[in-house]
């Protein structure tokens, strides 16, 4: 793998921690994993996109904890950030995620 002169950060705004409690129903001792799926409406790397699903760590590259409750994105999924720290906000229209993705600046 080649290396990174910056790793990916996870950050969740309050709102989406309040959405993971409410329509996930995400509770103190879980793990949710950020990842890669095929098709989609991604907007960071063609024919890909980003899914979340409650599930156990295999080899998680990143994570933040919050309320107890784990966030993560597995080693084999970081090369869809490219560098990117992913951002998970609520789109306040639909009620749904929504990621955006921040580059750090030189």
């Amino acid at each position: 793998m080649k290396g990174r002169a910056h790793y990916v950060e996870i950050k969740i705004t309050e709102d989406a921690f309040t959405w993971f409690h409410n329509e996930m129903e995400v509770e103190s001792g879980d793990t949710v994993r950020f990842f890669v799926r095929y098709g989609g409406a991604g907007n960071l790397q063609p024919g890909f996109s980003l899914g979340v699903t409650k599930d156990e760590p295999d080899e998680a590259a990143v994570k933040i904890e919050q309320d107890q409750v784990t966030y993560y994105i597995e080693e084999r999924d970081i090369w869809y950030f490219d560098g990117h720290d992913l951002v998970v906000s609520v789109n306040d229209d639909l009620h749904e995620l929504d990621y955006s993705y921040e580059k750090e600046k030189a």
